[in-house]
């Protein structure tokens, strides 16, 4: 696949360690991209680090049901997604505005002791190497039924949508923009990042989505959270 100017045939075109960018909610997926507004003087570093080096920052969340424990080095997720950093801009006020776009998932591992600012891990991607394969899969995904709950989502919420243009995507791109602006916490978050494939990130989303729903209708104030 490609991502910027850079070209990722194998995981062998990816390195070994990854600094990482730990931030609650943020869900970044193969193909897709992720704007991000960096001011934390660690994450200033890393970020030009990653413009010195390769451009590749792995994104990951904090552990769901660790993240109060220490908010200043949480225990990480267990999957990740590597991000090439495709855009920057200085905002003139010490921040960077940049965008990342999602190359592959990885899984963690072990967390190296270094004397940078910001932390790095060692990366696993032999379990996701069919991200780097653009389109796999959407052949199984069941798009009839993510546009039926994604028309029930709206309607329930008195939302429209542009549905020449939704009609007209890939469905690789459907699911994983759906998935990326779905405003659901952190757990779902990482259940559609950690799905195997496509097929299983659509049914995750469909699922989240059809709980989401069925408490609405119940009477609750949303905010499904999976158990």
């Amino acid at each position: 696949m490609q991502a910027g100017n850079a070209i990722y045939e194998t995981i062998a075109d990816l390195p070994p360690v990854l600094p990482v960018f730990p931030l609650e909610g943020a869900l970044l997926l193969p193909r897709t991209q992720l704007p991000l507004n960096i001011f934390e003087p660690r994450y200033i570093d890393m970020v030009d680090a990653a413009l010195a080096g390769n451009r590749l920052i792995g994104m990951v969340q904090p552990s769901p049901d660790m993240i109060q424990m220490d908010p200043d080095h949480p225990v990480l997720a267990p999957v990740g997604c590597v991000g090439r950093l495709t855009s920057f801009q200085e905002s003139g006020d010490g921040r960077y505005l940049i965008t990342l776009q999602g190359v592959t998932r990885f899984a963690l591992g072990r967390e190296l002791d270094t004397i940078t600012s910001f932390r790095q891990v060692e990366c696993d991607f032999a379990a996701f190497s069919h991200d780097l394969t653009t389109g796999i899969g959407e052949e199984d995904v069941d798009r009839n039924g993510l546009l039926k709950v994604l028309r029930d989502y709206l309607d329930a919420n008195n939302l429209e949508a542009d549905w020449q243009s939704v009609s007209e995507a890939e469905t690789e791109v459907l699911v994983n923009a759906l998935c990326m602006m779905c405003p659901y916490g952190a757990q779902e978050k990482q259940a559609l990042l950690e799905a195997r494939d496509l097929k299983t990130r659509a049914e995750t989303l469909i699922a989240i989505t059809e709980m989401d729903l069925a408490r609405t209708n119940n009477g609750g104030d949303g905010g499904t959270t999976l158990q």
